[in-house]
């Protein structure tokens, strides 16, 4: 079985979590104290940026990254693959929500563990403007969002996680398509199961 140092928040902790839901699997959850500035040593022994997603394959390597985590679990299953050969469209929306998740982040981080008196407005708005623009970007495929692959579970989380840690941003309104999808996606047990906290 694998094991993933796990944060209840991480908006890609989730995204190894709906993959392993998806395609039938189970992983163990480790305990982490992962933080930008205070990085957790025990996880840092196995992935020298001491962030999550890390995990513990059974073999006892270690593997990091939620990208290159979700591709392992997608490799064990017998399933239809959530990342399909040959298709890069899959893998191009991935890295999109990926990219917003990045950004919101960063933002995150900005407005909530920098220092008041560090705070920079421009750099701040910077990564608002990724989060927006990757937002028209799916909004304008949204019809294409059709079945359950990487690229999907992706988008829903990067949805999710402005959801939970940007409630008042307006990407609903802004994206009335791209919500309706969401909202449907959302409903999916992988999704149900493994809503973030704290």
């Amino acid at each position: 079985m694998m094991q993933v140092f796990f944060s209840p928040a991480s908006p890609y902790v989730r995204k190894v979590m709906v993959m392993a839901h998806e395609t039938g699997q189970t992983v163990e959850k480790l305990s982490s104290a992962a933080s930008p500035v205070e990085r957790d040593q025990t996880i840092v022994a196995h992935n020298p940026t001491g962030k999550v997603p890390t995990a513990l394959l059974p073999d006892g390597s270690a593997l990091y990254d939620s990208r290159a985590i979700c591709r392992w679990l997608d490799a064990q299953h017998a399933g239809p693959k959530l990342y399909p050969e040959g298709d890069w469209a899959v893998l191009r929306r991935e890295a999109l929500a990926d990219g917003l998740l990045d950004a919101a982040l960063l933002a995150r981080y900005e407005t909530v563990m920098r220092p008041a008196d560090k705070l920079w407005p421009a750099w701040l708005q910077g990564q608002m403007d990724k989060i927006a623009s990757s937002l028209v970007a799916m909004e304008q495929e949204v019809s294409q969002l059709t079945g359950v692959d990487a690229g999907t579970l992706a988008i829903g989380c990067a949805l999710a996680y402005l959801d939970f840690r940007f409630p008042d941003h307006p990407w609903r309104t802004d994206h009335p398509r791209l919500a309706r999808w969401f909202d449907d996606l959302s409903e999916r047990p992988s999704f149900v199961q493994t809503q973030p906290t704290a």
